[in-house]
């Protein structure tokens, strides 16, 4: 009963945050935020943001978990009441509605509905933290990412891993690598795998277009990162020594918690169907809300309430399951997409706006696309804002025709196809599981890397690996 509470603590709280949205009075709603009037100065909310998920936990990590949400909450309020101040407040108004009930609401209830599904799915049995059983655990993870999404896998896999190398004395690198290959990288080959491909996909990329285009960097990738693991937790595993007996008394290895596979089916099938569907649009703000789209995140609140309700309640408790990730992903990101919008709306600028120099790189001088900047640049970004706007972005600015770029453009939408998805990975903030896992990992008793060191990492790591990449298929 208290997890069914849990649930409707969200769903009360959604739905006051949307009816909000939808019944305060609509005045002077018809500009929009114009980027090229933003100056550099209007990132400073957002870098802020970024700098405190970054600092505050080593300077306070107890006030940092005691007052994370005040913080994010001041660096949005230090975004939008200036957009109100000089832009007036319909424009503020109406660019905070579409960032919640666009891309802030979906992109929660979406995390909510996979995070509470996944929660179910109990692998049971003494599995042992080997490196060849956390190899396969991190390629079976990889395949799946592609086809539930990189959350979805995530969060199926993530607590059985960690429940195989909890007698390790070094187990974090294991996690690093999980945020490397199962919550960015597997999750390429379909639109399903991660949120920029399916916005290509609504916006006419074919659904097996990624399949086929993305299928050769993804398994190059793939395959050095899982051949480096495993030499690298070979190593460690050796150092080590004899591992600890573990005194869970031996239990066949089994899955429960079946019923949440069905529901992770019916997520799947309400995404697809959104797609194909069409119910209209209803106006709020001078924002053009699908009424599939609102449909779509109402299926999802149900679909978490009926695995809170069937899912045994010893199946959440073996996998540890607690609302404190999902919480902590749901207070940072709502001042992360925030904060973002005067940083998104200067990307739409284009050149007019103040990051002309970078968008002026995506272009050689004759007008032919500069594919290695679109897969830089789109990764680069993508790995500290929210990789689907990004991938909008250069989506847009290499000419968002689908049709034009799935054919001759086909390179340089494939630059921007992996750049939003792989270089998700370089930082916790790249995508939203990342920061998820992180959670999960460290309330296991993990000590995670800090969100410096962990950037140590992933650049050490993957950096020579997307240049690798960048030689063999964007030049």
């Amino acid at each position: 009963m208290q997890n069914i509470a849990a649930i409707s603590n969200w769903f009360i709280r959604i739905t006051f945050a949307a009816t909000f949205c939808i019944l305060l009075p609509e005045q002077a709603f018809a500009a929009d935020l114009n980027g090229s009037e933003l100056s550099i100065l209007w990132a400073f909310p957002f870098a802020g943001m970024l700098l405190s998920i970054a600092l505050c936990p080593l300077i306070s990590h107890q006030l940092w978990e005691l007052h994370m949400g005040k913080i994010a909450v001041f660096w949005a309020l230090l975004a939008i009441v200036p957009l109100a101040v000089f832009f007036g407040p319909g424009v503020a108004w109406s660019a905070l509605v579409h960032a919640a009930l666009l891309e802030y609401f979906p992109f929660i209830l979406l995390l909510l509905a996979l995070f509470t599904v996944s929660g179910g799915i109990v692998v049971h049995g003494n599995l042992k933290g080997t490196p060849g059983l956390n190899t396969a655990m991190l390629a079976i993870g990889t395949c799946l990412a592609s086809l539930i999404g990189t959350t979805g896998a995530a969060m199926v896999m993530i607590r059985p891993l960690i429940r195989a190398n909890d007698d390790r004395k070094q187990n974090a690198h294991v996690i690093v690598f999980f945020i490397f290959l199962v919550a960015n990288i597997g999750g390429s080959l379909s639109p399903l795998g991660d949120p920029p491909l399916f916005l290509g996909f609504l916006r006419g990329v074919s659904f097996f277009w990624t399949t086929v285009h993305l299928l050769p960097e993804t398994a190059l990738i793939c395959a050095i990162l899982l051949i480096l693991f495993y030499l690298m937790d070979r190593a460690l595993f050796k150092k080590e020594g004899v591992m600890p007996h573990d005194s869970t008394p031996e239990r066949p290895l089994r899955i429960t918690g079946g019923i949440n596979f069905i529901l992770i089916g019916v997520i799947i099938l309400t995404i697809i169907s959104g797609a194909a569907v069409d119910f209209g649009t209803v106006t709020i703000a001078d924002n053009q809300i699908d009424i599939t789209n609102l449909m779509r995140d109402f299926v999802l609140i149900i679909v978490a309430f009926i695995s809170m309700a069937l899912t045994p309640k010893e199946d959440r408790e073996t996998n540890d399951f607690n609302w404190g990730p999902i919480t902590e992903v749901a207070k940072l990101f709502a001042g992360i997409f925030t904060a973002i919008i005067p940083v998104i709306a200067i990307l739409n600028a284009g050149k007019d706006g103040a990051f002309a120099p970078l968008v002026a790189l995506v272009s050689h001088a004759d007008g032919r696309p500069n594919n290695i900047a679109y897969f830089w640049l789109t990764g680069g970004l993508s790995a500290f804002l929210d990789n689907a706007p990004t991938y909008i972005v250069f989506f847009e600015l290499a000419g968002g025709n689908a049709q034009t770029l799935m054919t001759v453009g086909a390179k340089t939408l494939g630059a921007i196809s992996c750049g939003a998805v792989f270089m998700g990975a370089l930082t916790y903030i790249g995508n939203a599981p990342n920061f998820m896992v992180y959670a999960i990992a460290r309330r296991s008793g993990i000590k995670m890397p800090n969100f410096f060191t962990y950037m140590i990492w992933s650049f050490a790591i993957l950096l020579p690996v997307f240049l690798l990449v960048t030689l063999l298929f964007f030049i």
